[in-house]
């Protein structure tokens, strides 16, 4: 490729711009908020490297415009959003960005938990207006409690080390055991109906898919242990929240810590909910409103805040000039179109 390469970004917000500026300042670049679509395609047409974000369809029709393209670089985890089959018959390669909010995510997690175990909304809520007493804001240790983590990924790993550090007893379920991870993190794999009935704490970092929807559910929810707490910073679909407001009100659950909710539009990227091109309409208002989950001084939320931190962006465009520049070099990494470029 030629030393100057034409490199197009779509979807990119402003403060994206100066960052891979200077990382791509030999090159020459093209920036648009808009998605890449049939309006504005002829502007990249001659684009050696496009990168996007969730918003983009590139299908057969955008690639067949896009003739000196070679690689495309998605700004996300998912890539759902381009046609992989397509890439291939034309040699394109494509690039994600795998990893970037794993430990943003389980920090988050327990900065939720300790809210609830705490009560630290409360007494902030209540020393704001210099009221100093502490009746009612009795906690409880974590050290010694037992920590149900559904899902050992990258975050729930995360969230197993974190559990180490308070001295927690640790148990989990996965669809896959890693026996030496078990070892190596101390913890114990455990089967779904056991960890419901012995944890103190549950907390879930699970993909969203269709044998995940609504994990807990109204005929499960019930074997949780009595008193237990609930927290959940992965998607809100994987619980039925109809059973969660009746495990709450028959004290099933003393209480539940939610970065996501139900019916969040369909999220597929937690970056997504910064976009212009997310439906702003179907976000945190409504779903409040439609949720007395809100309303309930046992329950905290927080606006599917739990990826945003700035290092945590950071790596996002971090991983995309890596990507892009590893490409250009021909050492391509993350590539998922095509792993034998």
């Amino acid at each position: 490729m030629p030393k100057k390469t034409k490199i197009a970004f779509f979807e990119i917000e402003k403060w994206e711009k100066s960052c891979l500026k200077k990382g791509l300042k030999s090159h020459e670049l093209y920036f648009f908020e808009e998605t890449l679509n049939s309006k504005n395609i002829d502007e990249a047409s001659n684009a050696e490297v496009i990168s996007i974000f969730i918003y983009s369809n590139i299908n057969k029709n955008i690639l067949a415009k896009l003739k000196n393209l070679k690689l495309i670089v998605t700004r996300s985890t998912g890539f759902d959003h381009i046609d992989l089959e397509e890439c291939r018959k034309r040699n394109i390669a494509v690039c994600n960005v795998p990893h970037y909010g794993e430990n943003t995510v389980a920090e988050h997690t327990f900065a939720l938990l300790l809210s609830l175990t705490r009560k630290i909304n409360k007494a902030w809520d209540r020393t704001r207006k210099w009221d100093f007493s502490i009746e009612g804001l009795r906690g409880m240790d974590l050290q010694g409690k037992t920590l149900g983590v559904i899902g050992v990924g990258s975050i729930g790993k995360h969230v197993i080390r974190i559990a180490n550090g308070f001295e927690m007893k640790v148990i989990a379920f996965d669809a896959f055991k890693n026996k030496k991870l078990e070892k190596e993190l101390n913890f114990s794999y455990a089967g779904f109906e056991h960890l419901l009935k012995n944890s103190d704490i549950i907390t879930l970092h699970c993909p969203y898919n269709k044998s995940t929807h609504h994990l807990i559910n109204k005929k499960n929810i019930a074997k949780i242990k009595k008193g237990a707490l609930l927290v959940n910073t992965a998607r809100g679909s994987l619980i039925e929240t109809g059973a969660l407001i009746k495990a709450l009100d028959k004290k099933i659950l003393s209480g539940a810590a939610l970065d996501v909710l139900e019916d969040e539009c369909f999220i597929q990227e937690d970056k997504g909910i910064m976009s212009k091109h997310f439906p702003k309409k179907c976000d945190m208002r409504i779903i409040l409103e439609n949720h007395v989950l809100a309303k309930k001084d046992n329950v905290i939320l927080t606006p599917h805040n739990a990826f945003n931190s700035v290092e945590a962006l950071q790596r996002i465009l971090d991983t995309t000039l890596s990507n892009i520049h590893g490409f250009l070099n021909g050492k391509i990494a993350n590539n998922i179109s095509n792993p034998k470029f």
